[in-house]
C-alpha cells in the first residue's frame, strides 16, 4: 500500500499503515506546523497511541503530564485518556503516530471534509466524526 496523503486544515498526514480493516494497529507521519488549529483535547473510546517525534518540538499532553517532545522523545496515551498535542513554537514538528487498534486513514478524510470546507469548521459535523470514530471531546476545564 503506498502512503495516502490528508491534509486537515494546516495539518498534514501521511498515512503509512491503515490497519483499521483488519483492527491491527496503523501509523502515519502528523506535520504540525507554528500555530496551527489543531484538534480539541479528547480520549479514545477504542484506541491507544503512541507519538514519536522525528523533528522539531511537538507540545503533548496526555491527562496531566505536558511535555515538549523534541527528537526522538515518545509520549504515550492509553485508551480513555484525554490528549491533546499543539505546536506553539517557531518552526514546524513532525511526529510518527502509532493507533492500536487503528482508527484509520478515513477517519481523518471524514474530518477534512468538514474542516476544509471553507469558514469557520461546523462543530457539531465535527463532533459527530469524532463520535462516529470514537472519540470523545474533552469538557472544557474550568479557567
Amino acid at each position: 500500500m503506498s502512503a495516502i496523503e490528508i491534509n486537515v486544515g494546516q495539518l498534514s498526514i501521511r498515512y503509512l499503515i491503515d490497519g483499521s480493516q483488519s483492527a491491527s494497529l496503523g501509523m502515519f507521519e502528523l506535520t504540525v506546523p507554528p500555530a496551527s488549529n489543531v484538534p480539541p483535547p479528547h480520549s479514545h473510546s477504542n484506541n491507544e497511541e503512541l507519538v514519536y517525534v522525528l523533528q522539531g518540538t511537538l507540545r503533548y499532553r496526555v491527562g496531566s503530564d505536558t511535555r515538549d517532545l523534541t527528537l526522538g522523545q515518545s509520549m504515550h496515551t492509553p485508551r480513555g485518556t484525554v490528549h491533546a498535542f499543539s505546536n506553539p513554537f517557531d518552526y514546524a514538528a513532525r511526529a510518527l503516530i502509532v493507533l492500536s487498534p487503528d482508527i484509520g486513514a478515513q477517519y481523518f478524510k471524514d474530518v477534512a471534509a468538514v474542516v476544509n470546507a471553507g469558514g469557520l469548521p461546523d462543530k457539531a459535523a465535527l463532533v459527530a466524526v469524532m463520535s462516529r470514530y470514537g472519540l470523545v471531546p474533552s469538557a472544557p476545564s474550568a479557567a
